[in-house]
Parts: C-alpha cells; structure tokens; sequence
C-alpha cells in the first residue's frame, strides 16, 4: 500500500513546486476578484448616457472581463488538480498512457496532465 503513494520526483523538487502552484493559485484567485469587481456588469455602475459608444464599450468590457475570468478558472482547476496528483503520488504520469511525461515539458508547463503525445491525441479528439 505504501508503494501507491510513492512520489516520481524526490521531496526536494516537490516542495518548491507546491510553494509555486499555491503562491500562483493566491494570485489567481486575487485577479479573479479583481476582474469581478472592474466588471461593469456586475457591479452595477453602467454608464447611464445610453449612447452606443458607451454600450458598445461596456459589453467589450463584460466579454474582455467574463473572457479572463473563463481562462483563469481553467487555470485554477489545472493548479488544484496537478496539487491533487502530487498528493496521490502521480504528479509527472501522463493521465493517459501514464508513462512519464518529459521533465523538459514539465518545467515549461508544471501543470501538464498529459505527455506531448497524448495531449495531441486529446487535442485533436476536442476533449
């Protein structure tokens, strides 16, 4: 049972690792908040000239802001579920074919899910 758990990567690459992806999910978190509140469609301060410039600017703004919003909670579930995977000993397995996915592709993107095959597999299916 103590073998399921066994991490691929030694403690000492792992913790500096949870120390990025947690400072990275406080700061996404904050942007998230942040993009809420610029929002002029959530908090309620839309222009009341009713011009169409001024319509025209305030739905950009709300799809600039919903946009941003979408892609930094893609971002936070791939933190949450690369932690996840460093937790159950996973952390480096593609979900895939679970072989080893390169370390090279690991340091550019920490919280890749699966090895460069795979993720073209993935991609062209539409997943």
């Amino acid at each position: 049972m103590a073998e399921k758990n066994k991490q691929i990567f030694p403690t000492s690459v792992l913790k500096p690792l949870i120390s990025y992806l947690r400072g990275e999910e406080k700061r996404l978190v904050k942007t998230k908040r942040d993009l809420r509140k610029s929002d002029p469609f959530v908090i309620g301060n839309r222009d009341e000239d009713n011009s169409v410039d001024s319509d025209v600017a305030e739905n950009v703004e709300h799809d600039r802001s919903t946009a941003m919003r979408r892609q930094v909670s893609r971002s936070l579930i791939e933190i949450k579920k690369t932690l996840t995977r460093i937790k159950l000993g996973k952390y480096g397995l593609c979900a895939e074919c679970k072989k080893m996915i390169d370390t090279d592709r690991l340091a550019i993107k920490p919280t890749a899910e699966y090895c460069l095959d795979c993720e073209r597999k993935v991609e062209s299916k539409g997943k």
